[in-house]
């Protein structure tokens, strides 16, 4: 395996002075992240911001901790494979994400987007979806269109749509793009229930011919309207 990409495999708590965050660092596969906190967090979730959910204490020092815990929790991957973190500027960045060693990257943005510098994570794509509409941070209703390119096992790319504070999806369905490595174009329109949270997600995720578990994805921040 090249050795820029890193596999976090060691169970380990990371204190970060000064802040009173507890975060902990997962193998994989296991339960979903868990910390502790001698202050307050923000409760509210971050407009930009899709992982970890604000009104649990789980807070990350570093940006490769919350693309882990964001692939592995968030997307589904049991054994999250991560590249080294890119800095886009002093408060941002991303990193590479496969689900295995020779499998496709997902790219996770990271922000700093709250005053106690912990790190967030606002979006994920990968070059096989390709999201036209909506655009991250759109206002939604139902029915909601949803148009882009992907290439797929069998052309399907499974989609949900979440509200923040929630695993669960309001609702899951496939959209049907090109397929054996050739882009093609999808569109669907798609009904929801109506959410109680003012933000959530859209996740569009291929999946192993082999074994059914999470190749890559492409994640959109949005807003729901009224």
């Amino acid at each position: 395996m090249n050795k820029r990409w890193l596999s976090l495999v060691i169970v380990a708590l990371v204190v970060v002075a000064g802040l009173g965050v507890v975060v902990g660092r997962q193998t994989a596969p296991s339960t979903t992240s868990t910390s502790t906190s001698t202050t307050t967090p923000p409760t509210t979730q971050p407009v930009e911001a899709l992982w970890p959910i604000a009104s649990t204490p789980t807070r990350f020092a570093d940006p490769t901790t919350a693309a882990f815990s964001f692939a592995h929790d968030y997307l589904g991957m049991t054994q999250p494979l991560l590249g080294t973190f890119q800095r886009g500027d002093s408060r941002s960045g991303e990193l590479a994400l496969r689900a295995s060693a020779a499998g496709p990257v997902t790219t996770v943005m990271v922000r700093q987007v709250t005053a106690d510098n912990t790190w967030w994570v606002i979006g994920a794509a990968s070059s096989a979806i390709v999201v036209s509409a909506p655009r991250a941070l759109a206002s939604i209703s139902s029915p909601v269109m949803l148009t882009g390119r992907s290439t797929a096992f069998e052309a399907v790319v499974n989609v949900e749509v979440r509200q923040d504070a929630s695993l669960v999806p309001i609702v899951r369905t496939t959209v049907m793009g090109g397929g054996a490595g050739v882009m093609g174009p999808f569109a669907k329109s798609v009904i929801f229930a109506h959410p109680t949270s003012h933000y959530g997600a859209i996740i569009f995720r291929t999946l192993s011919a082999k074994d059914g578990s999470v190749v890559e994805a492409s994640v959109v921040r949005i807003a729901f309207g009224a």
